[in-house]
């Protein structure tokens, strides 16, 4: 006997997933009264202390509450580790778990969108979206906005080991940057964060939370998403269960999926949506054959390079006292400063791994502190992390649903380091990484290394060592890509291809993972939908 159905109504548009995307999407459309719109949220309410404190990211991650407590697949490429990878459950999505850096990436990143064929989101067409929810410290010019939804602050607090860092870095070329978000990200300097007075800003602050005021929009929590309608080749509504009830909603314009690079595929899988070998294992019938969906996963992987330091305060140090741990606790009760408002990485640079390279190909991320594994205690002795990332990888993944039950989740592929290219990348990282180590500027504090481990020379050996101690920064994209070629999800104007009613709007999307961090991106990209959406593109 079919399990009864509750009819919820009907809406203008259902948005599934009250993340990055959805929140900005859910405030843009009900700005005009005639538009009823649904947001369907799988988590609960962002309303949880550690969600709001910065160092808090430590307990939301891994934290069923607030994280979907997904893990990858083995990866060959990381000798057979599976990582853990964080994915937000809560409004806000990973803007509540997040490292909370402002970044969008470089020009060309853009540029080469466009130039793939998709018109319309080249770096002078995305810049005004960026511009137009921003609200920057700086005040508003041609390159940033004021009196935006997203907020973008200095950081509270500053570490004397990390000006030692920069100024190292200036022997070797890479030298101090004003602002890392001209499109052209190249230099050092300190990264700006989503925060205000010290305290985390996401996307359900700044976009949801203001438009729940508004009669046309309706928020429903708990609310796992496990099917779309679909009556033809149209996206009608979307089924989801809530306290162990089935509902079903209809959508009388469309069906906005923003559940994110992991989550949004999965969805589309379970509906029917995909490549059909992959639906004939989960014993779905194929409503749409969509070739790309799940396929073409890109991430950043980090090298954790961590150097044991003398003479310079750290994190380490200080959390291992409990004069130490009170000062912590009272500067930010005080003052919101201290190492409690900060993101996790506060120092940054971009450059490249050979001269020939166009532009930046390496992020990084320099901390003060340091551990074994990400989770560990800290170290007892002062020491820093100077963590590189490749910021253009080769190697491509995909991730599917394994079961039709909307509960699992799906088998989650990164194939790290599969691609020559990028082991190559990898090596030339962990070398700079050290040479940079090596300034005068430095000296004073006699840098020894303690990862990968200097016994680590050649090659080959820097490989295996880096399958030991790398690990992701958690920008998954591009598992729905737009393009104009057959197996591309969606076109430029984010619809899914061959099937009405249907957008897809959130990291998804993306032909090539941008050059910096996600988060403000995906900010960018639901600008643009919603410009789209209400011109009827």
């Amino acid at each position: 006997m079919a399990e009864p159905v509750r009819v919820e109504g009907r809406y203008d548009y259902i948005i599934v997933g009250a993340g990055t995307a959805g929140c900005v999407l859910a405030n843009r459309l009900t700005r005009n009264p005639a538009t009823r719109v649904l947001l369907l949220e799988a988590g609960g309410s962002d309303n949880y202390h550690w969600v709001h404190i910065p160092v808090g990211y430590l307990y939301c991650i891994g934290n069923p509450r607030t994280d979907w407590m997904m893990k990858t697949a083995e990866e060959p490429g990381l000798n057979g580790r599976s990582l853990v990878y964080p994915r937000g459950k809560v409004l806000g999505g990973c803007t509540s778990v997040n490292g909370m850096i402002y970044m969008r990436g470089q020009a060309a990143d853009y540029d080469g969108w466009r130039q793939m064929g998709n018109a319309g989101w080249g770096w002078d067409d995305v810049l005004p979206y960026f511009l137009r929810s921003e609200d920057h410290h700086g005040g508003s010019t041609a390159l940033h906005g004021a009196g935006g939804e997203w907020k973008v602050a200095k950081q509270r607090l500053k570490w004397d080991i990390l000006l030692a860092v920069q100024e190292g870095a200036k022997e070797f070329g890479i030298m101090p940057r004003a602002d890392f978000n001209d499109g052209d990200n190249e230099g050092s300097g300190f990264f700006e964060v989503n925060q205000k007075g010290g305290i985390r800003w996401n996307t359900a602050k700044g976009f949801l939370k203001p438009a729940l005021k508004r009669p046309n929009l309706r928020l429903v929590t708990r609310a796992l998403s496990e099917s779309l309608v679909i009556e033809g080749k149209r996206v009608v509504g979307v089924r989801y269960r809530q306290g162990g009830a089935l509902h079903e909603a209809r959508a009388d314009a469309e069906v906005l999926l923003c559940a994110g690079a992991i989550n949004s595929p999965k969805l589309m899988e379970l509906s029917g949506v995909g490549r059909p070998e992959v639906l004939k294992e989960l014993g779905i019938e194929v409503a749409h054959e969509s070739e790309g969906v799940g396929e073409n996963l890109q991430d950043h992987l980090q090298i954790r390079t961590v150097y044991q330091v003398t003479g310079a305060k750290t994190l380490n140090t200080m959390v291992h006292s409990l004069h130490g741990k009170a000062g912590i606790a009272l500067q930010y009760a005080l003052m919101q400063k201290g190492p409690m408002s900060m993101a996790p990485s506060q120092f940054g640079m971009f450059t490249k791994s050979d001269p020939a390279k166009a532009t930046p190909d390496l992020e990084y991320h320099v901390q003060p502190l340091s551990t074994d594994r990400l989770g560990d205690p800290l170290h007892r002795f002062p020491a820093i992390t100077v963590s590189v990332c490749n910021l253009r990888p080769d190697s491509v993944g995909s991730t599917h649903a394994t079961t039709p039950a909307p509960e699992v989740q799906p088998d989650i592929r990164l194939n790290y380091l599969s691609a020559e290219s990028d082991r190559d990348v990898a090596v030339k990282a962990v070398k700079q990484a050290r040479k940079i180590m090596t300034a005068k500027a430095l000296s004073a504090y006699r840098p020894v290394e303690i990862l990968p481990g200097p016994e680590h020379e050649s090659d080959e050996a820097l490989v295996a060592k880096v399958g030991d101690i790398a690990t992701t920064i958690f920008h998954p994209v591009g598992t729905c890509r737009m393009g104009l070629d057959e197996r591309a999800v969606v076109d430029s104007e984010l619809r899914v291809k061959g099937l009405a009613g249907l957008r897809v709007v959130d990291a998804s999307i993306m032909p090539k993972i941008v050059s910096g961090n996600t988060a403000s991106p995906v900010v960018m990209i639901a600008e643009k939908a919603a410009d789209m959406i209400a011109r009827g593109g």
